[in-house]
């Protein structure tokens, strides 16, 4: 099993992984598909189905297939570009993706919400169709957005459901588990990071590898910059304020005071990860890790790390990447990364366990303990469910990344405190978190129909 830290870490837009960016995605494989085709379509049309349907006009979904279908991808998605391709759309009806000719498509009368149950194959289901001059399907696919940006066809996810995915070149450390995690680096005597950087070595030189792993960390901090710096009110109709901003603020004037209480550390990790989540939540650049509801959780801890603990180097972020991706692959192989899945618990404590594996390992923690603090940081998130207010990635989506920052941090404090010898292990929280969210009411899997969502006011 091997998932690249750099498909776990991807660039693109708020505020969903799922929601956004994977149905973007979906809409320009189906471009691809229909230049390969032997078709000639009129027009094209969308069905969202499950949580893109509940959630779908909250997170932005219907947008972002609009965009896709007129040839726009997360990773080079440009804002301005955006709002008048949406504009044009509107006006016109047509959508003009580059290389092919106009295609018809009202946004009001193409793109539909299916409120009924799900697709069979995962919560987060569409279908696009090609269309002939007098309106009939010529060419369909079933897409699947499986959560962190993750985009499968139905006949690649039965495939994978069933172990049949694409062989990929074989990898020195090829762990499945927290288990052959740990014994592979027993026998190695390496660090996770370091088992992790030779599987990616396979596929790319040390040079990429490096270039890569400092590009996301530029894009995370340049993220986490515009959030301090922005204030005003996020987009949505909630009203919710940007605060991360003004808390920072407080922070940089009670520097050097002598009455500076010593948990104030805990508002700098909170502030950090809150500027990531309202960028998001405006539709700003982020990296899932591994979604885009959970993508303050990595940085703020990373920028905690260089900011407050003596001795952080920038050098070593890449090592700290590295290391939460190994577990970050764990969680997705073996459980889930979706919150429409598996609920919150599958979002910010999947990132509350990277990041607490990512401090572990540069701060000097053997494998045995990364793997404990990732352990911890899950367990404290077991049964969270997604319950977004109106559909908004937003309440109670951006506080809760700065929490999970919080308990990652202690996480791996804990972790370094002992020899890494402890009672639950990894493998048996993932298994646990999966068992949950199965179990889980789909009410509370980012449908925004239980919890917070429904005993908030959102208007």
């Amino acid at each position: 099993m091997f998932l690249s830290v750099f498909e776990l870490f991807k660039i693109g837009i708020g505020p969903s992984s799922s929601h956004t960016m994977g149905p973007m995605v979906a809409a320009a494989r189906f471009l691809e598909l229909l230049a390969a085709s032997p078709f000639r379509p009129a027009g094209l049309r969308a069905r969202l189905h499950g949580s893109l349907a509940f959630t779908g006009v909250g997170h932005a979904t219907d947008r972002a297939v609009i965009l896709g279908l007129a040839g726009f991808r997360p990773d080079s998605y440009d804002a301005a570009a955006a709002a008048a391709a949406l504009a044009r759309a509107a006006t016109d009806r047509r959508l003009a993706p580059p290389g092919h000719p106009p295609y018809i498509f009202d946004p009001a009368r193409d793109l539909a919400f299916d409120y009924g149950p799900p697709l069979p194959g995962h919560a987060n289901g569409l279908v696009l169709m090609a269309t002939d001059a007098q309106g009939d399907v010529i060419l369909a696919e079933t897409y699947y957005s499986i959560g962190g940006g993750f985009v499968l066809t139905a006949a690649e996810l039965a495939a994978a459901k069933s172990g049949q995915e694409p062989a990929r070149p074989a990898v020195p450390f090829p762990f499945r588990s927290g288990a052959e995690m740990l014994a592979m680096a027993r026998a190695a005597g390496r660090p996770i990071a370091a088992m992790k950087r030779a599987n990616e070595r396979v596929f790319r030189s040390d040079a990429e590898i490096d270039a890569g792993l400092a590009r996301i960390w530029a894009v995370m901090s340049a993220c986490i910059d515009r959030g301090l710096a922005a204030s005003g009110t996020l987009p949505g109709g909630l009203g919710v304020r940007r605060r991360a901003a003004a808390i920072h603020a407080q922070l940089e004037a009670e520097r050097g005071l002598n009455l500076v209480p010593p948990h104030s550390v805990t508002d700098w990790i909170g502030a950090y990860a809150m500027a990531v989540n309202e960028e998001n939540a405006a539709g700003g650049q982020v990296v899932t890790a591994p979604t885009n509801g959970a993508a303050g959780v990595v940085p703020a801890v990373i920028r905690y790390w260089l900011d407050h603990v003596p001795g952080a180097s920038p050098a070593r972020v890449g090592d700290f990447l590295l290391a939460a991706a190994a577990i970050g692959g764990l969680v997705k192989h073996n459980a889930s990364i979706s919150g429409a899945e598996c609920g919150c618990q599958a979002e910010v404590g999947s990132a509350a366990a990277m990041a607490a594996a990512g401090l572990a390992e540069v701060m000097g923690g053997s494998p045995a303990q990364v793997e404990n603090a990732a352990e911890i940081a899950l367990e404290h998130h077991l049964g969270m469910t997604c319950d977004p207010v109106k559909g908004l990635v937003q309440v109670p989506c951006i506080e809760r990344n700065g929490l999970g920052a919080v308990k990652a941090v202690a996480a791996a404090s804990l972790a370094l405190r002992g020899d890494g010898e402890h009672l639950v292990s990894l493998d048996a929280c993932i298994e646990t978190m999966r068992q949950t969210g199965a179990d889980m009411h789909e009410k509370y899997k980012e449908t925004a129909l239980g919890g917070l969502a429904v005993n908030v006011p959102n208007c």
